[in-house]
């Protein structure tokens, strides 16, 4: 496969994952904000800033910070890089560039999920708001079915270690901006705002129903972070994502005979995640450990460039 369409497929797979990640967090911050006991409000949005990485670009735009100029930010801006519409533009993109290597309905999926943003921007009060999330959330949802059912060769490969890079590094952000920004300060640890936050993580990926069969104790922080920590059952979690790395490495370097550092910093961190505890990872503190991770996710990403000579 050239590296350049290599490349492109890559970089396919992290921008629906990012797409359908920020869907996730708006609409799970909205909720927050607007269902719950205590309304969240700015201490909410900022960390949906935060956990995007776009805070200093918001920042820069002098706005004021509200639930409609953040949602607006993360949502439609086409400045914003880390906005679903640039996610999803930039997705259509790299897919046109590899249109004869994908299905028909992979690319129909994409297609659709970019349209969306054609007439809905106008008006973005909460309903409104939540209307386009699960508008997004249906086409990345279409496009993961679509890949499913695409032939298992390096096209869906390449697509599904994009999305496991993009994935570790989305839910490493998620759970160190709760750990250590969320709580607005003055509320109480394990208080209704504190419990409905930890709530809110859950939904952004999807494992509320999954917190539940594992642990039947009721909500619990240092559970929650064991869930995205430490099971591998969860597909959102940083051991599953660390381990469909490991495997789609490996079996790229089957079919590739393409084999190198990518191939051993991904065993080397998969082998520690195995072993972490989180009782361990707390007590040493998990901020630490969490911006470790980060740091290492965004270094294989670059092996990864290396390794398949490609670049964006």
């Amino acid at each position: 496969m050239l590296s350049r369409t290599a490349s492109s497929l890559y970089w396919l797979g992290r921008y629906i994952e990012r797409a359908d990640f920020i869907a996730r967090l708006v609409e799970a911050t909205l909720r927050l904000d607007v269902l719950s006991t205590r309304s969240a409000g700015e201490d909410a949005w900022r960390s949906a800033l935060t956990v995007t990485d776009t805070d200093a670009g918001f920042a820069a735009r002098g706005t004021d910070l509200s639930r409609e100029t953040v949602a607006r930010f993360l949502i439609g801006d086409a400045t914003n890089p880390g906005s679903i519409l640039r996610s999803l533009a930039m997705a259509r993109d790299n897919a046109r560039a590899v249109r004869t290597a994908l299905s028909r309905e992979a690319w129909q999926a994409i297609n659709s999920a970019w349209l969306i943003f054609d007439q809905r921007m106008s008006r973005l009060d909460p309903t409104a708001t939540l209307a386009i999330m699960d508008a997004v959330k249906a086409e990345t949802r279409g496009f993961e079915g679509a890949l499913h059912r695409m032939l298992r060769n390096q096209t869906t490969l390449f697509i599904r270690l994009g999305q496991a890079l993009e994935r570790t590094d989305n839910t490493a952000r998620l759970l160190d901006v709760k750990y250590h920004i969320l709580l607005p300060e003055g509320e109480r640890v394990g208080g209704t705002v504190d419990r409905d936050q930890w709530t809110t993580i859950l939904q952004t990926v999807s494992a509320v129903t999954a917190y539940r069969w594992l642990y039947n104790e009721g909500l619990k922080p240092a559970n929650v972070i064991d869930l995205l920590l430490s099971r591998a059952e969860l597909p959102r979690s940083l051991a599953a994502s660390t381990e469909e790395t490991v495997a789609v490495l490996t079996a790229l370097a089957r079919s590739s005979g393409m084999q190198g550092e990518a191939d051993r910093m991904a065993r080397t961190r998969q082998a520690r995640v195995v072993k972490t505890r989180t009782g361990d990872v707390i007590a040493a503190g998990l901020h630490q450990h969490l911006q470790a991770l980060i740091a290492e996710n965004a270094l294989l990403h670059e092996a990864i460039g290396r390794q398949f000579k490609f670049h964006h």
